[in-house]
């Protein structure tokens, strides 16, 4: 899914959330939420959407209409110390879709 397609799916109301995952070495991704299913944005070049931070986020999604947003810090933990792949770790921290100053 695209920007383009991101923003007629929530003008229409078709988008339950915005998820912002973080990954190891500051890159952040974005992903749609509808029905249950993730849907991950690409860019114009059908790559996957790399952010460099929560405001690059807000800059990008400014004329989308508000949508439940969260940031999401995937766990690296569990590898280090061996716990199962099928642990759900993950931080889920609602966030502003838009700047708060």
């Amino acid at each position: 899914m695209n920007l383009h397609e991101l923003n007629a799916y929530a003008v229409a109301g078709k988008v339950d959330e915005l998820n912002l995952i973080s990954l190891e070495g500051g890159i952040y991704l974005l992903e749609a939420r509808m029905h249950g299913a993730a849907f991950p944005l690409s860019d114009a070049r059908g790559q996957m959407l790399h952010l460099r931070s929560v405001e690059h986020a807000r800059e990008v999604l400014h004329a989308f209409p508000r949508l439940p947003f969260n940031l999401i810090h995937t766990s690296v933990h569990d590898e280090m110390c061996g716990l199962s792949a099928g642990t759900e770790d993950s931080l889920r921290v609602p966030i502003a879709s838009r700047s708060s100053w």
